[in-house]
């Protein structure tokens, strides 16, 4: 049993290590979105308070007036009185986010709103910048990170009675240079393994597959979704709120509701913004302005802490608040995600947050160079290094879990259908692959 989870302890470093290296390094830099977009785009963001501010609507006529024949989709009023307001702009080229001062209405300036350096360290960290392939692939990897811990602590933990705590929670200085190598790499991997497995299961419900099908499930059970908080007789539509907003986990996939159409002109976003501070919204929210006739103005706010979290619609005529989705009307499941994914994104406890995630960040990296220096130090000539492949009977126990964690994680179910059918076709057919691979 020992040879065998050490084997595919072994392969499975190998193959994912270079992507959990990417993972880490990427989700480290994330960690501090806040303080760097701060500063790198303070000239935008930092304006003098000057007294009274103009109305949202003169601000988004600015801009329309500088940006003729685009189409206004989001406002987002500063937070602060030293912050500008955000305006979105579609345009032919894209998408366009327009700074605004909120005392003049002057233009401060544009960014392309897909090409932030802080969006791209996101898209890497979550898909490769590799669309749907890349989201797969980082899936995979994190579901197989998993089989990495769980077999790195079965190959960790001491087979033998021990006298001292050298080699277990602290690294042996003293015995040699074969034994530090090993306990630099299996002690800290000690220390880390909670945090790694916390930032791999919380990020799992971003991603496309497994994700995507989890979001079905807690929707299904009711245990991730809040029922619809109604205001009146709102009909819904066939559009989910993530179709036209960036919203909260836990509202993605709630049905939009309808305005009534019934001729009268819409309210303005300042109303829309009075609606917002009136029901006691976290400042630095963002209002989707409708699209359509029966479209509504929907509100997206992404708190620090997950307890402030807030999805509201609000008809567009009327100014009626239509549905309102916060933190506690969500089901146990949801809440649990929500604030799983403020920890692992580092705002829910502030810098000492962050610090704590970027050290388990580090700590993969370090995982990952010291078991590939421990691996070079070990490798024999002509031979990968690992152990020699078990037969099926010595695997039986192995196997169920195995078997067990592909039902948990599809991706890996598949990947080791063509694990196995790569052995059993081409490694056991090729003399020098299967001596190399001591298979």
């Amino acid at each position: 049993m020992y040879k065998t989870i050490w084997r595919w302890h072994f392969y499975a470093g190998i193959l994912i290590a270079p992507f959990l290296v990417v993972l880490a390094i990427t989700g480290s830099i994330y960690l501090f979105k806040p303080q760097i977009e701060q500063s790198l785009y303070d000239e935008y963001y930092t304006v003098e308070a000057q007294g009274e501010k103009v109305t949202a609507a003169q601000q988004i006529e600015a801009v329309e007036d500088k940006y003729p024949n685009t189409l206004t989709t989001k406002f987002r009023p500063g937070e602060s009185g030293t912050r500008s307001s955000e305006v979105w702009i579609s345009t032919d080229e894209g998408t366009k986010t327009v700074f605004v001062n909120p005392y003049d209405s002057s233009i401060i300036g544009e960014l392309d709103a897909n090409n932030r350096i802080m969006d791209k360290i996101e898209e890497l960290h979550g898909e490769l910048m590799a669309g749907t392939v890349g989201d797969r692939i980082v899936e995979l990897v994190s579901c197989w990170a998993i089989v990495l811990l769980v077999t790195g602590l079965f190959l960790w933990f001491p087979r033998k009675k021990k006298k001292t705590l050298g080699g277990t929670i602290i690294p042996r200085f003293h015995k040699g240079k074969y034994t530090l190598r090993r306990d630099l790499h299996a002690v800290p991997g000690f220390w880390i393994a909670g945090g790694m497995f916390f930032l791999i299961m919380t990020g799992l419900p971003w991603s496309g597959f497994w994700g995507t099908n989890f979001q079905i499930l807690a929707t299904n059970s009711g245990d991730g979704y809040p029922p619809s908080v109604w205001v009146g007789n709102a009909p819904a539509s066939d559009v989910k709120t993530k179709e036209i907003a960036d919203v909260p986990w836990a509202a993605e996939n709630l049905d939009v509701p309808l305005s009534n159409v019934n001729g009268l002109i819409s309210v303005s976003v300042d109303e829309v913004i009075e609606t917002a501070d009136r029901e006691g919204l976290y400042p630095g929210y963002t209002i989707i302005i409708p699209s359509t006739p029966n479209g509504v103005y929907t509100i997206s706010s992404f708190p620090p802490k997950a307890q402030d979290e807030v999805t509201m619609h609000i008809d567009q005529y009327s100014g009626a608040v239509l549905a309102d989705y916060r933190y506690d009307n969500y089901g146990w499941l949801g809440k649990a995600i929500a604030l799983g994914i403020t920890l692992h994104k580092g705002t829910q406890f502030g810098i000492v947050n962050q610090l704590i995630s970027a050290l388990i960040c580090l700590g993969i990296v370090l995982l990952v160079v010291s078991g590939f220096y421990l691996w070079l130090k070990r490798k024999p000539k002509r031979e990968m290094g690992a152990p020699k492949a078990p037969s099926i009977r010595t695997m039986e126990a192995f196997l169920i879990i195995m078997i067990a964690l592909g039902i948990i994680f599809p991706l890996v179910g598949v990947s080791l259908i063509v694990i196995w059918l790569v052995d059993v076709l081409l490694i056991r057919n090729i003399p020098t692959l299967k001596a190399f691979l001591n298979a």
